[in-house]
């Protein structure tokens, strides 16, 4: 079995692939920190940080995602906006959050098992997208390659990719929506369910926990918003 043939298998089953992995963040295992709120900051920081390079990516131009029939398929060859400067922005930003919600668990098993594993399939994921790009691409996509970086982000130029491009706010409320509430609420399990087995107990921890609460109610409330508004005629034009 290639590498290839790995990526199209979790090409057309990633959606369940990240779940089946949850069960870890429950198992016994040493902590990161003695603080799980140490855990918890630095997991939200890590997370949000990969929302805002989702984010940036489709505000700014967007590609089309999730394939054809669970497929790999790709109408064109988007070169432009955050793609200028690596060329696999949404799944550098995928790991940053799946990395931010492992530190939150607060495992050393969660953070030893699920990164490298995430990291492995979407490795295998972009071999198999990039087999397909570049045979429907052939030297536009060759060329491509030898300018922009398959993972770690080009900075140089950033400044005028950013000033060159209009940000479609309405675009990554319509299309991001259910992302940032997926994390935040797996993030807001995880950080509770630590502070409920720390000493003390939630009631030690009560602030925190309100804190994490109210995080997870604003990202419900603004997923409301975004279903409602993802149908209004206003907001059709993305």
């Amino acid at each position: 079995m290639t590498l290839t043939s790995i990526g199209d298998f979790f090409f057309r089953y990633r959606t369940v692939v990240f779940p089946l992995f949850l069960p870890l963040a429950l198992l016994p295992a040493p902590a990161l920190f003695e603080q799980p709120l140490i855990a918890a900051v630095l997991g939200f920081a890590i997370a949000a940080l990969g929302e805002t390079v989702r984010a940036t990516t489709i505000g700014l131009q967007y590609i089309v995602r999730g394939g054809r029939d669970r497929r790999v398929y790709a109408k064109d060859l988007v070169t432009g906006g955050i793609y200028a400067h690596t060329r696999n922005p949404m799944y550098v930003g995928n790991m940053l959050i799946l990395a931010g919600l492992a530190f939150a668990s607060n495992s050393w098993l969660c953070v030893g098992v699920l990164i490298p594993a995430y990291a492995f399939v979407c490795v295998a994921i972009v071999a198999a997208e990039e087999r397909y790009l570049r045979g429907r691409f052939g030297a536009d996509f060759d060329a491509y390659c030898r300018d922009v970086p398959r993972w770690l982000p080009r900075l140089s130029g950033i400044e005028a990719t950013l000033a060159d491009h209009r940000f479609n706010w309405r675009r990554v409320v319509v299309k991001e929506y259910g992302t940032p509430l997926g994390w935040t609420l797996t993030w807001g399990v995880l950080t509770l369910w630590n502070l409920a087995r720390a000493e003390g107990g939630v009631d030690a921890h009560r602030t925190a926990a309100l804190v994490v609460v109210a995080v997870m109610s604003t990202m419900l409330a603004f997923w409301i918003f975004a279903r409602i508004t993802k149908k209004s005629k206003r907001w059709a034009s993305t």
